[in-house]
């Protein structure tokens, strides 16, 4: 029986946050996936036989995958990118240029598991993107290097006694020690002159001697925050 080997081209990278890399097994003898060379389903080793008569045998290892399928008494074996890394990998580029193209992209910054991924035709053709992992969903996603950090600005001249103040494009708003308020340019104190909820800023005035205070007709209110 002719057996028939389904190739594609193999791609395989590992990103690694922090330590020494391994590189993996290139000598040596490598174990057998079955005993008797015989093809499985799934990663088993495929005999084949050259125009010599001499038998070999081929196998997945690291992080590649082989389907058999032996429909109508042809066996046809797939190899495919994707599976479980056995040793530790890492590649040499050796100077080369190494790409990665149609990267999806996180379109909601700070929102992981709730993305709506585009394609990277959506952005420019310039700057540099950064590689994240989302962990609700366990997918590699791109994101802008601009989007990494998030800052926002906005100023209020307020009425006589207000003291609630929305942002435009109502932004989710991080916690008291990225968000900083100013009342005519002074700085208020956080969590005790003011209190942060969703994208709204709302003022507490003390009216307690020698610290009172209220907010007046034209007073300035200054917000600021980074995330």
């Amino acid at each position: 029986m002719k057996k028939y080997l389904q190739t594609s081209a193999i791609l395989v990278f590992l990103f690694a946050a922090s330590g020494a890399v391994q590189a993996q097994q290139t000598t040596g003898d490598v174990a057998q996936n079955s005993a008797n060379g015989a093809a499985q389903a799934l990663n088993g080793t495929i005999r084949v036989i050259d125009n010599k008569g001499t038998i070999k045998y081929l196998q997945a290892k690291n992080g590649i995958t082989t389907l058999t399928n032996t429909t109508n008494n042809v066996t046809t074996t797939t190899w495919q990118l994707g599976g479980t890394l056995t040793d530790d990998t890492s590649i040499d580029l050796n100077g080369k240029k190494f790409g990665l193209a149609n990267v999806l992209q996180n379109t909601n910054t700070n929102q992981a598991g709730s993305n709506v991924p585009a394609t990277s035709a959506t952005l420019g053709t310039s700057g540099y993107t950064i590689l994240v992992r989302d962990e609700a969903t366990g997918n590699v996603l791109k994101m802008l290097s601009t989007d990494l950090v998030q800052s926002g600005h906005e100023k209020f001249t307020s009425t006589a006694g207000q003291t609630s103040y929305s942002l435009t494009g109502s932004p989710a708003l991080p916690t008291y020690s990225q968000v900083w308020v100013y009342r005519n340019g002074a700085k208020l104190i956080a969590n005790e002159d003011y209190t942060v909820s969703g994208s709204a800023i709302t003022l507490v005035p003390n009216g307690t001697a020698p610290n009172d205070w209220s907010v007046l007709a034209g007073d300035i209110i200054e917000v600021q925050y980074l995330k």
